[in-house]
């Protein structure tokens, strides 16, 4: 088990460093320039610290006052060069540093978006967030002045280490035994520092999550004065975070420390032993005065990198969490090896299909049907009996676990996506909207549409009677989620953006659950006009949405029980009427006063049965629904 922990952590540590090299390579050049200008800058930065000796030692030890000048205006020109590199190093490198940030980002997202729905159900939106627009910021340490410091300091120290070395080497090498238990320092905490900052970011995508939740779910939280335990649950979110945070501060102020102890011993000990070297004659003042300055350029580098480091080491972690999502496999993997879909008829055939979301545990099985092209398909059943697993099997969601999904002959599996859906609308259930105007919404699925399309669609699905309420007209925004209309509003909306975007498959998941009796009669014309000629799968709530329907399919523990015209099952007296019979005394029952007998359905006339023996029945009733079995989810 540990072996296996140790080779994930292993390729996950070597993905990373694939990651961080694919960006730095992207910007190589302006980390080269970068790199360039850094050097000219600490070079000509050095030029004041090392005419110390000459002023002490010439200048002042042997009266070369002539010598001022020359020392004076090469000190200054230096200082001037290594400001303009350090302004211009700021400019190259942050801009190169916020464009890295973007691209990540933008290439974080198109690949969240292409990832499968299951991926989108087993996370929160919130957490997909902070990986989207928080991890990615650890980069600019990469590409941003960070990463070229990192290299700078090196090389500075490397240059510092060659003058001490020239001015007193046995004093060096004892310098050098302090620096090298600093690093020993420095690579032990950022190994325990590392996961600190991992699972840091992991608990704020958690945090992001909930709030996300919470601030969705307004409405609900306040119904149920819930606004306490909300309050609860993020403070438990954000304390396990402040702790995080706090252990991190406690890591990097420890090693901040140690340095500082351990230059702290280095000074004392150039001063201990530099006065002797003067004494012994071995050193000048002017070389000890130059050892400690430039001992303190060696140093400050280092202790720059530190900073950076740790800089560093949390970029990893970012990209660490980035590469876990860059590495789920999309629906788009393999693309160009599916065949492409020039035009489509609509028939949709299932072979022998069977699906599982846990395995062992089927859900839809061996299921076999037909629904020619042009054609009306309605889905029946109580809840959980599998129609909405089916739908997404048409709509490509899923993919089915035994049997073939065929599309005009074709099997699904192998039909480029984007063709495939492509040619797809859905009015689901759930509804969503955008945030945005209406006459953005409705022209989702076509946004090249004109204005005059989008008005003939929004009066077929009946919105321009609201829509022309609205002082903004089709401007109007409607907030998120669509959350300034109502139900039946926002179900219209999406009625009329499945009308323009012109499927030849269409799906309606509940399409009229939120329309009452008035708007759903005028929509129903609306519907009709949209689903002539087209393939389309319904998913029944009430009995006028699918009475007219070419075909009925009965789910009952994920197989089809019965299948047939609203007349025909009616005929069999088997499920659907028992399902059928049962919803309707339940509507009835609504119209009825207490002790009135409830007389059968009125399509006795047609079906040219009479159980009124067995079965009370009303003369005549409202047009009953089937919402109580149509509207399961599994």
């Amino acid at each position: 088990m540990r072996e296996e922990k140790a080779k994930k952590k292993k390729l996950s540590l070597a993905a990373v460093r694939r990651e961080a090299k694919r960006v730095i390579w992207a910007y190589r050049w302006r980390l080269a320039l970068g790199l360039v200008l850094l050097v000219i800058g600490r070079l000509c930065g050095m030029i004041l610290p090392a005419s110390s000796k000459f002023l002490i030692d010439e200048v002042i030890g042997n009266n070369r006052y002539d010598m001022l000048p020359t020392i004076a205006l090469a000190a200054g020109g230096g200082a001037i060069v290594q400001a303009i590199t350090s302004f211009s190093l700021a400019v190259l490198l942050g801009a190169a540093a916020q464009r890295s940030i973007n691209t990540l980002r933008l290439r974080v997202q198109s690949h969240i978006g292409r990832l499968p729905i299951e991926f989108f159900e087993n996370h929160k939106s919130g957490e997909l967030i902070s990986r989207i627009m928080t991890d990615p910021e650890g980069v600019r340490n990469l590409v941003g002045t960070g990463f070229v410091q990192l290299i700078g300091g090196v090389l500075s120290s490397a240059v510092a280490f060659s003058v001490l070395l020239w001015l007193n080497w046995r004093l060096t090498l004892v310098t050098i035994v302090f620096l090298a238990l600093f690093g020993l320092i420095m690579v032990i905490g950022f190994n325990r520092l590392r996961p600190l900052f991992r699972e840091r970011g992991k608990v704020n995508a958690e945090i992001t999550g909930r709030l996300v939740e919470s601030l969705n779910g307004a409405r609900i939280v306040k119904a149920y004065t819930a606004e306490a335990r909300e309050e609860a649950t993020f403070a438990a979110h954000t304390q396990k975070f402040v702790d995080l945070v706090v252990k991190a501060v406690v890591g990097i102020s420890s090693m901040s420390t140690l340095a500082s102890l351990i230059f702290s011993l280095v000074a004392l000990t150039i001063g201990v032993l530099g006065v002797r070297f003067v004494a012994a004659g071995t050193m000048t003042v002017g070389d000890l005065f130059m050892f400690l300055i430039f001992t303190g350029l060696m140093v400050t580098p280092l202790i720059q990198m530190s900073a950076i480091g740790t800089q560093i080491t949390e970029a990893f972690a970012g990209l660490d969490r980035i590469n876990e999502i860059l590495q789920q496999t999309t629906e788009y993997d393999g693309e160009e090896s599916r065949k492409a879909l020039t035009e489509l008829r609509g028939d949709v055939r299932f072979e022998n299909v069977s699906f599982e979301y846990n395995e062992g545990v089927p859900v839809l099985r061996d299921v076999s049907f037909e629904a020619p092209a042009g054609t009306t398909t309605a889905l029946v059943g109580s809840s959980g009996a599998g129609k909405s697993t089916l739908i997404a099997l048409i709509l490509t969601f899923r993919r089915p676990t035994k049997g073939r999904v065929l599309v005009d002959g074709e099997d699904l599996s192998q039909i480029r996506l984007k063709d495939y859906r492509s040619r797809l609308a859905v009015v689901l259930q759930d509804d969503f909207l955008f945030d945005g105007t209406l006459a953005e919404n409705i022209a989702y699925g076509k946004p090249d549409a004109t204005h005059e399309e989008v008005v003939a669609v929004a009066k077929l699905a009946h919105c321009n009677e609201f829509i022309e309420g609205f002082p903004d007209g089709y401007d109007t925004v409607i907030g998120e989620r669509g959350v300034k209309l109502s139900g039946g509003q926002r179900q219209r909306v999406s009625i009329a953006r499945a009308m323009l975007a012109d499927p030849r498959i269409l799906v309606l998941d509940e399409a009229t659950s939120s329309l009452d009796s008035e708007s759903e009669q005028f929509i129903q014309e609306g519907l009709q006009e949209l689903r002539s000629g087209r393939t389309t799968f319904v998913i029944a709530h009430r009995l006028s949405t699918i009475r007219d329907a070419d075909q009925i399919l009965v789910l009952e523990g994920g197989e089809i029980v019965e299948g047939g015209s609203h007349e025909e099952l009616l005929e069999r007296n088997g499920r659907y009427r028992e399902l059928y019979e049962k919803q309707y005394r339940i509507e009835s029952n609504r119209f009825i006063n207490p002790g009135e007998t409830v007389g059968a359905p009125d399509t006795i006339a047609e079906t040219g049965r009479d159980d009124s023996d067995s079965k009370p029945s009303p003369a005549s009733s409202p047009d009953p629904g089937l919402g109580g079995f149509g509207s399961g989810q599994v």
